[in-house]
C-alpha cells in the first residue's frame, strides 16, 4: 500500500472511532481494538496491550494516545522513516480529535435549549448502560492469556471499588493502591 493511501486509510479508520466512541477513552479501546489489530492487522494483541498500559500513564485522553503511537507504529512498521511515523501519528490523532470536537460544538449549541426535552433526556439515560458496557468491555478485553490478573490484583481492585463507592478522593485511592502493589508484588 503506498503511503498515501496509509495515511487515508489510517484517517478514515480513527475518523470512525472517533465518530462512534461514545463514552471516553476507555469505551473507545474495543472500536480500536478491532480496527487496528482484528481488521487492519497494524499492530498484535500484545502490542494493543501495551500501548494502553503506556497511554494511561501519559497525560491526555487514552483514544488520543493510543492514536498517536499506533499512528507512528504502523507507519514505522511498514518500512517508512521517521518523519512519514511522526506525519502518521499526526494523522491518526488529528482523525480521532475531529468527531469529538464537532460533536461537542454541536452539543454545546443545541445542549442548553434542548436540556429539558424529554426526549433528550431519554437518550441521555439509555446511553448510559451502552457506555458502561463499554468500558466493562474494554477491561474484559485487556485480560488476554499473556497478562490475567492475578488474585492479588483483583484484592486491590475489590478494595479501591469499595473506597471509590464511599466517595474516598481518587488520588488517594490511585496512591494507596500503588503502595499495596508494591507490598503485595
Amino acid at each position: 500500500m503506498a503511503l498515501a493511501q496509509l495515511y487515508l486509510h489510517m484517517f478514515l479508520a480513527f475518523f470512525k472511532i472517533g465518530l462512534f466512541g461514545f463514552g471516553g477513552g476507555y469505551a473507545m479501546l474495543p472500536l480500536i481494538q478491532q480496527e487496528v489489530v482484528e481488521k487492519n492487522e497494524w499492530i498484535t494483541i500484545n502490542e494493543f496491550t501495551d500501548i494502553v498500559a503506556i497511554s494511561q500513564t501519559t497525560p491526555g485522553p487514552i483514544s488520543f494516545n493510543s492514536a498517536t503511537y499506533i499512528g507512528f507504529k504502523a507507519i514505522n512498521t511498514s518500512g517508512h522513516g521517521i518523519l512519514a511515523s511522526i506525519l502518521g501519528s499526526a494523522v491518526c490523532t488529528l482523525a480521532v480529535s475531529i468527531p469529538s470536537f464537532g460533536l461537542m460544538t454541536l452539543v454545546t449549541i443545541f445542549f442548553f435549549k434542548f436540556k429539558e426535552n424529554r426526549y433528550v433526556r431519554a437518550a441521555l439515560y439509555g446511553i448510559k448502560p451502552a457506555v458502561i458496557g463499554l468500558i466493562a468491555a474494554a477491561g474484559i478485553m485487556l485480560i488476554n492469556g499473556n497478562n490475567f490478573i492475578d488474585y492479588k490484583s483483583w484484592i486491590i481492585f475489590s478494595a479501591v471499588f469499595i473506597a471509590s463507592l464511599r466517595k474516598i478522593d481518587p488520588i488517594l485511592l490511585i496512591a494507596l493502591a500503588a503502595v499495596a502493589g508494591f507490598l503485595l508484588y
